[in-house]
């Protein structure tokens, strides 16, 4: 039977998962915070079974058609030297490097959702879920403007700091933040001549990284990676605009290469964690995307776990009227592809960004080593993106095309 869900959250999983099910004929609100449609952010990938979902969702057309030219990344030295070039791999097969084979930027997929589902779908902006309640009704929803709705299905699809996850897990649950040591700050600056679609990255003493690319003729994304257990660091999001820009200037001021170009710009930060949680669902409400497991930035995975959650989310309630059953079978199913994309090892990042110029010599060494003997190309191609033998599963009740599509 049709359901009236609710979903908090308008980026990225929110909207896939809303493709779905005004498909099979839920009547389907989307409330997000910010004002407008947020059709902003940083370039972000899609990778293996993420890929299977857009072309299931006959998307893949329209994402080609915004892909960011991106052929590899190279590996700079504090005079703007090349140490080695490491390509994407495009041949279909094995694994992806930094450049995957779907690069996009995060604004671009959010307007082909929106396209994709304005017309079956409400979407309500400047407006959230302040609380909610449960009845034999469903669930009543109270809004940020004093408004209050009942639905059959709460969905958190708000992000990895969600109030819908915070508001569900039981008492004395264990942090769901699992800390990496790593912080991230990035923004964008206006592209100067010498910049290319190549993504670059330098190293620097300290435990600093610097990352640039650049999406079109006019901008360039930069990016200040630090490596560090600190407790302070983790809390600078937390404080203003200004207060994250003086901190991290501070701590890259003197990082070399073309740190005093890029400093000066606006800026966000956050502290790189993964969300590790036992509860994903509780009665009538489901988290979706970061909300419920964010792998982090550095799998390059968080685009394909949201895309490939919101189509078994989807795909289980279009197989059973019952929620906590289908709950359980999305959880069941999803869950062996979560450990695998989680599974991320710290060290190889700490010893590719080290703390003493004479490590990173070494690095620089090494890579130039490898790139004369084509190992990453190897490496790339007998290996796989971190999700194992896992198969994306088949939901004919989702569609009679599915199979035309796949």
């Amino acid at each position: 039977m049709p359901l009236k869900v609710l979903i908090c959250g308008g980026g990225v999983a929110g909207p896939a998962l809303a493709y779905w099910l005004a498909r099979t004929g839920h009547q389907v609100v989307i409330v997000e915070r910010f004002p407008v449609l947020r059709a902003t952010g940083a370039q972000i990938d899609l990778r293996g079974q993420g890929i299977e979902v857009i072309k299931r969702m006959g998307l893949i057309d329209a994402v080609r058609s915004k892909l960011v030219d991106e052929p590899g990344f190279s590996i700079i030295d504090a005079r703007g030297n090349v140490k080695g070039n490491i390509l994407a791999n495009k041949s279909g097969q094995g694994a992806q490097s930094l450049t995957s084979e779907y690069e996009i930027m995060r604004g671009d997929l959010v307007r082909i959702f929106h396209e994709a589902t304005k017309d079956n779908v409400e979407y309500i902006f400047g407006k959230t879920v302040d609380s909610f309640t449960e009845n034999d009704q469903g669930v009543v929803a109270y809004f940020s403007d004093g408004s209050s709705d009942t639905f059959d299905l709460l969905v958190g699809a708000d992000g990895q700091g969600s109030h819908i996850r915070r508001d569900i897990l039981p008492p004395g649950a264990p942090d769901e933040y699992h800390q990496l040591g790593v912080h991230m700050a990035y923004w964008f600056v206006p592209s100067i001549e010498t910049d290319n679609n190549m993504c670059k990255l330098h190293i620097s003493p300290g435990g600093r990284m610097i990352m640039s690319r650049s999406h079109n003729q006019t901008e360039t994304q930069v990016y200040f990676i630090l490596i560090s257990d600190s407790e302070e660091l983790r809390d600078i999001p937390k404080g203003s605009v200004e207060q994250q820009k003086h901190s991290w200037a501070e701590r890259f001021r003197d990082a070399g290469w073309q740190t005093d170009r890029f400093i000066e710009e606006n800026w966000f930060c956050q502290n790189v964690v993964q969300v590790k949680t036992d509860t994903w669902h509780s009665n009538r409400v489901v988290l979706l995307g970061d909300a419920a497991h964010c792998p982090s930035p550095l799998t390059g995975m968080g685009t394909t776990s949201s895309l490939v959650g919101a189509y078994i989310l989807a795909g289980e309630l279009a197989r059973s009227e019952d929620l906590s059953k289908a709950f359980q079978n999305y959880s069941r199913i999803m869950r062996p592809f979560i450990d695998e994309v989680q599974q991320f090892n710290i060290r190889w990042i700490r010893w590719a960004v080290p703390k003493s110029q004479w490590a990173i010599s070494f690095v620089y060494l090494l890579v130039g080593l490898a790139c004369f003997l084509h190992i990453p190309q190897l490496i790339s191609r007998f290996s796989h993106d971190g999700d194992g033998d896992w198969k994306l599963p088949d939901y004919p009740e989702l569609g009679p095309d599915q199979e035309e599509i796949q």
